[in-house]
């Protein structure tokens, strides 16, 4: 069995323990240390890393099993892991800001699907081999997502048709709305930070709300933002509000249309977004994202609720499109469309149902029977008139 090491700096932080590979043995076994610098392996005694996910400005992500559940479930560890030097209040905020986000995975993970859940958050003190001193190190134990994010999925199957953003509208849109009902503003909303798993559903990660921590430096300020996908607002550093998030969505939406990074897509010197020309998509949609896109908080849409309303007046037509498919294995078929969190109404009357059209597309045979998204948009908006997105039953 491989353990990674997860002590930032370590030079060799693969370790090989093949008597490990044994599910009872990794169970009962003593705690285990790198060879090289002499970290515990065995986070908080339980979660063993396997190997490194990623790394961004403020900590990096392992996989990792916590070897004492039945099947050693798989899970997600995030360390808290500064890549610029912080002054002792900088760091001091950083730390409670990163235990601050295990609260609001603590809560909003546990109440909804399509948030990862929190397992555990903890810190560790460990001696330095090199300096005879001590190491703090901050951790976060979460849901581990099998699937991809829609940064690969855009670099492995090509942009998104239109249909396949309403149907990325509508499944966002209520995780927002969750999101600000508690009165909270996610801020980093990209498509590396949208996963779709095997089955389809698709999760909002990252609520790291440690990107404030370095406002107001003149040094690390794009700590706080994603380059192009952060509106003008916080850019400058000032409030943000749920407007906020929707711009993000409206950009990651463009990004996945075009193929091209957002700092192609917007023209500084006229403060203006230009991507029209770049995507095939209808004026409708069009005109619902530019609004989302404006500079000024005041001119988009104010909250979730009137973007889903606004998404009513489209096109049924819109909300089909082609399933798209792993890009690890893109052999294997996509399932369906996951039932939606809110529970669906009882369906129309047989007797009210349209006759079959040149399709014959009855409700026995419509190829887009579920209609997730397009239910929960009629349930966001307060709509009782949900109807088949293709057939209209």
């Amino acid at each position: 069995m491989q353990i990674y090491c997860t002590r930032p700096g370590c030079v060799k932080p693969h370790n090989q323990f093949p008597e490990l590979s044994d599910p009872a043995t990794l169970k009962s076994s003593d705690q285990r240390f790198c060879v090289t610098c002499g970290m515990p392996l065995f986070l908080q005694d339980r979660y063993v890393t396997s190997k490194l996910l990623g790394e961004g400005g403020f900590g990096a992500a392992y996989l990792a099993i916590d070897r004492y559940t039945p099947k050693q479930r798989p899970c997600v560890v995030k360390q808290f892991k500064p890549a610029f030097a912080l002054n002792p209040q900088q760091l001091a905020m950083a730390q409670s800001l990163f235990f601050r986000e295990a609260e609001v995975l603590d809560t909003l993970g546990n109440e909804h699907p399509q948030i990862p859940d929190l397992f555990a958050s903890f810190d560790l003190d460990v001696v330095n081999r090199a300096t005879g001193g001590h190491d703090r190190f901050f951790y976060l134990v979460q849901e581990y997502i099998d699937g991809w994010t829609l940064e690969q999925e855009l670099h492995d199957q090509g942009t998104f048709g239109e249909g396949e953003i309403v149907k990325l509208l509508a499944a966002m849109l209520p995780i927002l709305a969750f999101i600000h009902k508690h009165n909270a503003i996610h801020r980093d909303i990209k498509p590396s930070n949208i996963m779709r798993n095997r089955e389809g559903l698709l999760y909002l990660l990252d609520f790291g709300a440690m990107r404030d921590i370095t406002k107001g430096s003149q040094n690390t300020s794009t700590g706080i933002y994603s380059q192009g996908y952060a509106p003008p607002e916080q850019v400058a550093g000032q409030g943000v509000t749920y407007s906020s998030d929707l711009y993000a969505l409206a950009v990651t939406c463009v990004v996945l249309l075009t193929g091209k990074e957002p700092q192609k897509l917007f023209n500084s010197a006229q403060n203006s977004w230009n991507w029209r020309g770049d995507a095939q998509v209808s004026n409708g949609l069009a005109d619902i994202l530019d609004r989302m896109l404006k500079a000024q908080p005041s001119s988009r849409f104010t909250n979730t609720k009137e973007v889903a309303e606004a998404m009513m007046g489209l096109s049924p037509q819109m909300s089909a499109g082609g399933k798209r498919m792993p890009p690890v294995a893109a052999s294997l078929t996509m399932p369906p469309p996951p039932v939606p969190v809110s529970p669906p109404t009882a369906p129309p009357d047989a007797a009210n149902a349209p006759t079959p059209d040149a399709q014959g597309a009855t409700r026995d045979a419509c190829p887009d029977r579920q209609n997730a998204q397009n239910t929960e948009f009629s349930v966001y908006a307060g709509r009782d008139d949900r109807q088949c997105c293709l057939c209209r039953v």
